[in-house]
């Protein structure tokens, strides 16, 4: 029996418009060139690279986002999650945090791991912002396709990834949580084996 691919940390944002009213939440099809989960609808994001390390941040997440990131990734992995979130949500979709970087309205949602017998692995860190947090205008690179918002109820219904909808409902019990109880989050939900564990 071979090893298993160890999974590379990657990092997505879940952009929330209009929370309290009607959600909806930013995502877009992924070309089917790609490797991992083409012609599937997902949330900006992708690898922690090199670069992302050393990349600067003006503003932090929250103290307890933070210190719940930092706790399970890790401070360097930590750094570079952060930077990549904004890095990958500005080239795939247009939109910025800032320059540099202002993560402040960042929360930390969940963790997904990839399973050990698909042949590409990420070990996926999902941040979740009110899109308020961003400016710009939707456009980006191209790798995403049909960029566009999606109500919650709509994407629910969609044939999604495994992971995907999993994450999506996280993001809805995240929202039905006030601010306080947000922010006092001891344990962060981690999906491995397609089973949630919180850590």
């Amino acid at each position: 029996m071979s090893e298993s691919v160890q999974p590379r940390p990657a990092a997505s944002l879940l952009l929330i418009r209009d929370p309290f009213s009607a959600p909806s939440v930013l995502m877009g099809q992924r070309g089917a060139f790609h490797k991992f989960m083409p012609g599937r609808l997902v949330f900006p994001g992708g690898g922690v690279d090199p670069v992302d390390a050393t990349a600067p941040i003006s503003h932090s997440p929250s103290p307890n986002a933070l210190r719940n990131l930092q706790r399970i990734a890790g401070l360097e992995l930590a750094k570079g999650l952060l930077s990549a979130t904004a890095r990958e949500l500005e080239e795939e979709t247009g939109l910025s945090l800032g320059s540099p970087p202002n993560l402040s309205g960042l929360d930390f949602l969940c963790r997904a791991i990839t399973p050990p017998t698909n042949p590409i692995r990420f070990d996926a860190y999902f941040f979740i912002a009110d899109a308020s947090a961003a400016t710009g205008m939707l456009g980006g690179s191209g790798e995403l396709e049909e960029l566009r918002w999606y109500s919650l109820t709509e994407a629910l219904v969609l044939d999604l990834a495994f992971a995907t909808r999993q994450v999506l409902l996280q993001a809805q019990n995240w929202l039905s949580l006030s601010a306080e109880m947000r922010d006092s989050r001891s344990a962060i939900p981690v999906m491995r084996e397609r089973n949630w564990t919180a850590e």
